[in-house]
């Protein structure tokens, strides 16, 4: 019997070379991919469960803690302005006259409390399991359950429109660089971020100001949802209110050109 040498117990035989056997390649490629695929995992999660939310959980604290740090600011700053402006009333050299014209400036800009009849204007996200109320309509999306930045925008524009001395939204003032800000689902004002329903409340003549509501074409088209998929919507007349005044900085801020 001759030897070979694939028969067990024997070596090769001198002069003849083993033969090539892709089984054994293909093991190793596949421990060697196993192995990167576990460093690579072990690298992006650095000792932390990657299969939680919790990375996304911590940066949603860090904004609510930032949002209510904004807000203290906000209120020690205008316990700051008012002091300011009490000492400098004292003695401060201006005539009445000027004195008139200031308070009518700052009554304009926002930055004094403001007094009168007021509504109050409340939306709210649609329960999460509603279904269309209406024939002729489709199932939801989620995207049309929930309170949008244009649906912010159309209130205080119309109350705007409608004569309102000043606006309100949540618990803070608008002025005139004020900007209505949604990210998903919340809304982010002046640094601060809330979460519906959203109250917005305007000074002005009542009547007035929910005749322009009414005639809103983008708060028609809201009424819509409001009535097939249940979003939510309340006018209210509040009586004699008094809006706070501004007290966020007044300093503008903007992009500049990198040299």
């Amino acid at each position: 019997m001759s030897n070979s040498a694939d028969s067990p117990g024997t070596g090769p035989t001198p002069g003849r070379t083993r033969r090539f056997r892709p089984v054994r390649v293909l093991t190793v490629a596949v421990f060697a991919l196993a192995g990167l695929i576990f460093f690579t995992s072990f690298n992006t999660a650095k000792g932390t469960n990657i299969r939680t939310d919790a990375s996304m959980l911590k940066l949603s604290d860090l904004i609510q803690e930032r949002s209510h740090k904004n807000g203290r600011l906000d209120e020690s700053n205008g316990a700051l302005r008012d002091d300011v402006e009490s000492l400098a009333e004292r003695d401060d050299g201006r005539s009445a006259a000027e004195d008139a014209k200031l308070a009518a400036l700052e009554k304009n800009a926002g930055t004094r409390k403001l007094r009168g009849k007021a509504i109050t204007v409340t939306l709210n996200d649609a329960p999460p399991n509603a279904t269309a109320k209406l024939p002729g309509y489709p199932e939801p999306q989620p995207d049309y359950l929930v309170i949008h930045q244009q649906d912010l925008q159309a209130v205080v524009n119309a109350l705007w429109q409608g004569g309102a001395e000043g606006i309100k939204v949540m618990d803070q003032r608008l002025i005139s660089t004020s900007a209505v800000r949604c990210v998903g689902n919340t809304l982010i004002l002046q640094g601060r971020v809330y979460s519906p329903p959203y109250k917005i409340q305007a000074v002005g003549d009542p009547a007035k100001l929910q005749k322009a509501l009414a005639a809103s074409a983008a708060i028609q088209n809201y009424m819509v949802y409001v009535n097939v998929y249940g979003l939510g919507w309340k006018v209210e007349e509040d009586g004699k209110v008094t809006l706070p005044g501004y007290s966020g900085t007044v300093d503008l801020h903007y992009a500049k050109p990198v040299e």
